[in-house]
């Protein structure tokens, strides 16, 4: 076993490689369905080919490491530039490759589009939603920055609370000490603040993630950081709790995609407080939200404001966010 840090503080230990794991399972059998409703998370092994993970690595590689403008990022989501550690990996992940301008970044946009609506992943999503799923958010991570313990539902889910899934791809077998990905088990099960308030996302996030650390340890929750293998996928409930952790080798990357997916039936919930309406396109049969699509003109132009005029342009988001979720 391999020894870090945990988010709440003190060791904790995790498998090295798949073979000191849990055995987990290959398909979206009834066993795999059961262990995901009732610990919140499952892991599917080599969902995904290697061919495949190697091919989004490569277009990752070649359209967007090189490139100087700005790109949205998962951490702020805001636009920014690359930014790159001593060991060249990109440490901004990016957010929602489907609005990735397919003049410049064609390639990425295509594999990464073709890895979320491959006919596995669909199959194991329909096994749980008994229904199409719809592609909502998506990000790509290089490097290995470490990511606050959280709920995805404070940010976004299905109209219906708690039937959004997520899934994290390894595009790589992942290191141990390359801020591995976590879950808390059984965490869905736990009813938490609701963005607002006190507790909203514009003007007091750090209050709700130093809630969520305070939670895990009076529930005495069990953090799991499974060993992936390029191609494994881990899908968990939009109430899971889940992160990632500090990193101990900053020479490996963590080279995944991750996904965000509701039924097709069901309405997009933005901050735990709206509606919001999707922009739609398809991709292999599967509805896909691009939200800033740079394909648009009016996209390509709100862009380059917020890059240029980042200071007036966030601080009247802020305010709208806080509007929206009071």
């Amino acid at each position: 076993m391999f020894e870090i840090e945990s988010p709440t503080g003190g060791p904790v230990g995790i498998p090295e490689s798949p073979a000191e794991d849990r055995s987990y399972f290959r398909t979206p059998d009834a066993a795999a369905l059961a262990y995901l409703d009732e610990e919140g998370y499952v892991v599917l092994r080599g969902l995904l080919g290697a061919s495949d993970c190697a091919a989004v690595r490569r277009a990752f590689a070649a359209e967007v490491k090189p490139y100087s403008g700005f790109l949205y990022r998962q951490t702020t989501a805001r636009a920014e530039r690359n930014r790159v550690n001593q060991d060249g990996h990109v440490m901004n992940p990016l957010l929602n490759l489907q609005d990735l301008d397919p003049q410049r970044f064609g390639a990425l946009r295509q594999v990464a589009l073709d890895a979320f609506t491959a006919p596995s992943m669909v199959g194991a999503l329909r096994a749980v939603f008994g229904e199409d799923p719809k592609l909502v958010q998506s990000m790509y991570f290089e490097g290995n920055s470490a990511t606050w313990a959280h709920q995805d539902t404070y940010y976004l889910d299905s109209e219906h609370a708690g039937s959004m899934l997520a899934a994290w791809i390894a595009l790589e077998d992942i290191h141990p000490g390359a801020g591995r990905f976590y879950v808390y088990a059984r965490s869905h099960r736990v009813d938490l603040v609701k963005n607002g308030g006190d507790f909203d996302i514009a003007f007091h996030h750090d209050r709700y993630k130093n809630l969520i650390v305070k939670v895990i340890g009076e529930q005495r929750l069990e953090l799991r950081a499974p060993a992936l293998a390029a191609g494994d996928v881990l899908f968990w409930n939009a109430k899971t709790i889940h992160g990632s952790l500090p990193t101990r080798a900053t020479h490996n990357s963590r080279q995944s995609l991750t996904a965000h997916y509701i039924p097709r039936s069901h309405r997009f919930l933005q901050l735990q407080s709206r509606i919001k309406p999707l922009a739609l396109s398809e991709h292999n049969g599967i509805l896909v939200h691009c939200p800033k699509d740079q394909q648009r003109l009016q996209n390509r132009v709100t862009l380059f404001v917020e890059s240029r005029f980042p200071g007036p342009f966030y601080l009247a988001k802020r305010l709208a966010v806080k509007v929206a979720t009071r």
